[in-house]
């Protein structure tokens, strides 16, 4: 069966920015694919609180189960939206988690459990979608960084390189799918109060803490001020993410933009507009790779 909805498949769909482009693109009209982990046990209030919100609102919301770090519920995930719509015309890599603590104390272990869901996840489910798009040369893929993805935080250290490496992994991408009329956007939200700060695991490795000394206590104060502004009313909503995340989908084919900053930039807009001719000569004049700077048309 094929549909002729515009169709969005969202991971990390139960809380913060997948939740709100969730319902933002589902009241804009779109089937919404909103995926999770463990629909029938943790997360299984968030999946009857989407349904009810659909259902009282005559949305096409539907909740599938999806773990990025693992391959076979990815593809099941992709198997179904594939067997009920016949395509997926927008993947929003969404689902992220954040270590913030002392960058030696967290063991190798943990930090590949980081890259496992910021940096491999994003690669499993982006390449279960894409021979889908390639087939029919359409498609748009969203990937959600963060400032952190182009800055480098004090403290934030495993969280900013596996944010680092998706944001060279979707830059390049996105050359390689042109030719395939594929288009891949990066969505970098500053700091919101989505729970996201404290998401990750403490540090494994309590010798490495005891030698810092005081300086130990200072990732958990940063988030404390973090949190104060949270709380204050120079906060900004989160669901500014997720209609700049709609925006992006809107605009259309071949003119979207590389990179959306979202919120409170500490001057990533400047960083990447003074990057970004940098970038376009490296393609087209070293490499003479022009073809690759613009998105083949149907």
């Amino acid at each position: 069966m094929s549909t002729t909805k515009s169709n969005v498949l969202i991971t990390g769909s139960s809380n913060g920015f997948g939740y709100l482009t969730t319902l933002t693109l589902a009241r804009k009209g779109y089937k919404v694919w909103a995926s999770m982990r463990n629909v029938e046990g943790k997360n299984a209030s968030k999946k009857q609180e989407l349904l009810n919100i659909a259902s009282e609102e005559n949305l096409d919301i539907e909740i599938v189960e999806l773990d990025v770090t693992n391959d076979d519920s990815i593809k099941k995930a992709v198997d179904q939206v594939i067997a009920k719509d016949g395509k997926i015309d927008t993947l929003v890599n969404n689902a992220g988690v954040m270590y913030v603590g002392i960058s030696e104390a967290y063991s190798l272990e943990q930090a590949q459990q980081q890259f496992e869901v910021n940096f491999f996840g994003v690669l499993r489910t982006t390449k279960a979608v894409l021979p889908h798009m390639r087939a029919v040369k359409n498609g748009l893929i969203i990937n959600v960084s963060s400032l952190a993805g182009r800055l480098a935080f004090p403290y934030f250290g495993i969280y900013c390189a596996s944010k680092h490496a998706l944001e060279a992994y979707s830059q390049s991408l996105s050359y390689e799918l042109a030719p395939f009329g594929i288009e891949v956007s990066i969505n970098e939200p500053g700091p919101f109060g989505t729970g996201l700060l404290y998401s990750g695991p403490k540090e494994n490795d309590a010798t490495v803490l005891t030698q810092y000394g005081d300086h130990q206590e200072v990732p958990m104060a940063m988030l404390k001020n973090f949190e104060g502004f949270f709380d204050s009313k120079e906060a900004l909503n989160p669901q500014l993410v997720a209609d700049d995340i709609t925006k992006v989908i809107e605009t259309p084919k071949g003119s979207r933009p590389v990179r959306v900053v979202s919120g409170i930039d500490y001057g990533t807009v400047d960083y990447n507009e003074k990057v970004a001719p940098i970038q376009q000569s490296l393609i087209k004049d070293s490499l003479q790779m022009e073809h690759l700077l613009k998105v083949a048309q149907n």
